[in-house]
């Protein structure tokens, strides 16, 4: 049995949470006025999702929100991290805003509040109003930006008031590689000059939001990024070169901008021709004051440049994704982030893993999920004491959920969700997590 960590080694106000984003699991996908995501068309596309499943249904969140709140309050959460539907709230992208969806969103807000759980909105998971992909080609349209920042705003001036922080963007490298560059994820496009330019269109949107929700709310605002670390395979100048593109493609290509006002010149002189295009004064937008950086890790990239299909050594396994557990990395990458940018407080925002989970007899023994929080924690713990300001952890996910393309064969949930039934089911994970909550609330009473 692998120790678990010592909660007293976290701060007395550390948030304790877990995440979900709109499109994985409220379903009711066409109800009170919602309007198409370009989710909604990607899963109707034969051979997109690799089981044909679709965001329909999901976990039916929509209509299951009060039981869900129910869960976390069971789980001791004080935090909870959900995204806005843009879709819902505007069907079109532009224009008229759509009340039942706000009034969905308002419920969930108020009953969060009830519990004790501190509500972090993230305004874009990845679920971008068809109609804008249509009009403008989505992300590829500086305008898009600018309705981001509209949709931002009115978000920030109903809710700014009641919600512990809202985050612009989450993982924009996925929006716009996997979106843009591999065609794994909608809108499904396969060309690397677009991605990069979506790419920069993405960090202007967030920092066109930022300024326009300051205007709004006095609420803590940030952007989420997803790190994975490069290490090269093996202490070759080939594969320290491999590693150091690696690293400058995944983090360093938006961590510069919002910290240095710049792209990484190594970066670009690799993109070439494929490089973005720059208008004058963008930087000094993407720049835009951060309250907080939330860092989103699950593994890390094992570079070989000699043998680019070597497989990471796995010494404490892979997940059912097939990615390697490797917490030391997020220790040594929250203290690197923290040495050479000087960032504002950090969140995980996300951290976990898929297992192949089955029920028995009404219990899911994940093991191998419990193990994975006791070395992550223990990693962020780690880097606490070494410098890194790190406030709150935020498990992905609290539900079982439509994992993307993988569509429903993929598990990362504490809670287990039967589709056809929608019965949740607390895995053992769910109440490891919940006895350290509790260990930790007692070891910081009246400190």
């Amino acid at each position: 049995m692998t120790p678990s960590p010592d909660s007293r080694r976290f701060p007395p106000d550390f948030q304790w949470g877990a995440a979900t984003s709109a499109a994985q699991i409220e379903g009711a996908a066409h109800e009170d006025g919602k309007g198409p995501s370009i989710w909604d068309t990607f899963c109707a596309e034969p051979g997109r999702i690799k089981d044909g499943g679709n965001v329909d249904v999901a976990c039916d969140h929509y209509h299951r929100f009060e039981h869900d709140v129910e869960l976390m309050e069971w789980l001791g959460l004080n935090a909870y991290r959900f995204s806005i539907s843009w879709p819902r709230v505007q069907p079109q992208g532009s224009g008229g805003w759509n009340e039942a969806g706000f009034a969905f969103y308002d419920r969930l807000i108020e009953r969060l509040l009830r519990a004790n759980i501190k509500p972090h909105i993230t305004l874009y998971h990845w679920d971008l109003p068809q109609a804008l992909q249509s009009a403008f080609g989505g992300w590829q349209s500086r305008q898009v930006a600018s309705l981001f920042a509209e949709y931002a705003a009115e978000v920030a001036r109903r809710f700014g008031d009641r919600v512990a922080s809202i985050v612009t963007m989450n993982e924009p490298w996925c929006v716009a590689t996997l979106g843009h560059e591999t065609g794994q994820f909608a809108p499904g496009l396969k060309n690397r000059r677009i991605a990069t330019q979506v790419s920069h269109h993405l960090l202007l949107a967030h920092g066109l939001a930022t300024q326009a929700m300051r205007s709004q709310t006095s609420t803590q605002l940030g952007i989420v990024l997803n790190h994975t670390p490069a290490y090269p395979a093996e202490a070759t100048e080939a594969n320290r070169r491999a590693a150091r593109l690696a690293d400058g493609m995944d983090v360093r290509w938006y961590m510069d901008p919002l910290f240095r006002g710049c792209y990484p010149s190594d970066v670009l002189e690799h993109l070439g021709d494929d490089a973005p295009e720059i208008r004058a004064g963008d930087f000094a937008i993407i720049q835009a004051h951060l309250d907080f950086l939330g860092i989103n890790f699950y593994t890390r990239n094992f570079i070989s440049e000699e043998s680019p299909s070597k497989q990471a050594p796995g010494a404490l396994g892979f997940t059912d994704m097939g990615w390697e557990v490797f917490p030391l990395a997020l220790t040594q990458h929250l203290v690197r982030i923290t040495r050479e940018y000087a960032p504002p407080p950090l969140f995980i925002t996300e951290n976990g893993m898929a297992n192949a989970d089955t029920l028995v007899n009404g219990r899911v023994a994940d093991t191998p999920r419990v193990d994975y929080l006791r070395w992550h924690l223990e990693a962020v713990a780690k880097a606490i004491e070494l410098g890194a300001d790190v406030r709150g952890y935020f498990y992905w996910s609290l539900l079982d959920n439509f994992e993307w393309d993988s569509g429903y064969t993929k598990r990362f949930g504490m809670v287990h969700v039967d589709y056809l039934t929608q019965r949740r089911v607390l895995k053992d994970s769910a109440h490891w997590y919940r006895n350290f909550i509790r260990e930790h609330a007692a070891s910081t009473q009246g400190a």
